[in-house]
């Protein structure tokens, strides 16, 4: 099942499925929070102590406004979304908290976690666009349905996908706040990985602001004599590049032999993206 959109940006009423606090949902049930246990498998592993506390003030004065939402496991009950909401209730000290029981299959409850971490969570870009990567390969979601369901805009989703083309080492450099997206979206205009590499380190020691960064980079591209790696492609090329890094979400290299024969490259990260890409292309 792939969750579909609706007008308003979120789909199925998930804008009150992941409200921290609010009112506006009526309670169905209510739990103890010993019956309820999070989802170890959901994609967000890490959460803000100090959001928490926040939050668990907010509950210990008014309560839990908003229903999480379970579905039945095992013995007990699974959270589907609100983990925050749970954390916050036990440090508030509540035994009980409401809760929306639904039945969700496996991939329907991982699908849920996952939007709801992109909506709600301070991600870094690359957790961002790892999140619509997984969206796409794995529930089969166009650009414009995680566009929809995510609330963001079509060419945030696809900008964003764009940035998992760079190398690994700057991808990390981004992660711990280095460089920046900006920085990020000009370095993509760079076809050839080292420079990129040496661009980045360059940015992180030197504090490069973007401006400067695209100064460098026209000056390489405007160079004559550019060092055989920095060598830009036919623009025909280059276009169907950019296109296809755009569409999958992944770094992707068209070099060109000459004429109109040449060599596409599309590089994956382990076994199971690799048969999530193939499966991709055979439809």
């Amino acid at each position: 099942m792939v969750l579909a959109p609706k007008k308003g940006g979120l789909g199925m009423g998930l804008d009150a499925l992941f409200a921290d606090n609010s009112s506006e949902v009526q309670v169905k049930s209510t739990l103890r929070t010993s019956e309820i246990e999070p989802n170890r498998l959901q994609p967000r592993k890490d959460f803000d102590d100090e959001a928490i506390a926040s939050l668990s003030d907010s509950i210990r004065d008014h309560g839990v406004l908003q229903p999480l939402v379970v579905r039945p496991y095992g013995r007990s009950y699974q959270i589907v979304a609100g983990e925050r909401r749970w954390r916050a209730a036990k440090a508030a000290g509540l035994a009980e908290v409401p809760v929306v029981i639904k039945e969700l299959s496996d991939s329907e409850t991982m699908q849920i976690a996952l939007i709801e971490n992109l909506q709600r969570e301070n991600l870094n870009p690359v957790e961002e666009a790892l999140g619509y990567r997984e969206l796409a390969d794995k529930y089969g979601m166009t650009q414009e349905e995680i566009s929809g369901i995510t609330g963001r805009s079509r060419s945030s989703v696809a900008n964003s996908l764009r940035i998992l083309g760079l190398p690994e080492e700057v991808l990390d450099m981004i992660r711990n706040g280095a460089v920046s997206t900006g920085h990020a979206k000009v370095l993509l205009s760079l076809d050839d990985a080292e420079i990129i590499r040496e661009l980045a380190v360059k940015i992180s020691e030197e504090e490069i602001s973007v401006r400067a960064l695209e100064n460098i980079v026209n000056a390489l591209k405007a160079d004559r004599k550019p060092k055989k790696a920095a060598k830009l492609p036919d623009s025909y090329f280059r276009e169907m590049e950019i296109s296809l890094r755009e569409a999958l979400g992944r770094k992707i290299s068209v070099k060109s032999k000459g004429s109109d024969k040449g060599t596409l490259v599309i590089e994956f990260t382990d076994k199971a993206d690799l048969l999530a890409l193939a499966d991709k292309l055979s439809k």
